[in-house]
């Protein structure tokens, strides 16, 4: 009962944390793109 229990604790952590990695990526590449952008209107 105690390993189910870690896990299944263990495997909150990593989702969470791969959650969190996925967003500051995408905001990263957001930002990326904008710059693009900006420099193509010029």
């Amino acid at each position: 009962m105690n390993k189910l229990l870690s896990l299944i604790l263990l495997a909150c952590a990593l989702g969470v944390t791969a959650c969190n990695t996925v967003k500051g990526v995408g905001q990263d590449i957001q930002k990326a793109g904008e710059k693009i952008e900006g420099a193509a209107k010029k």
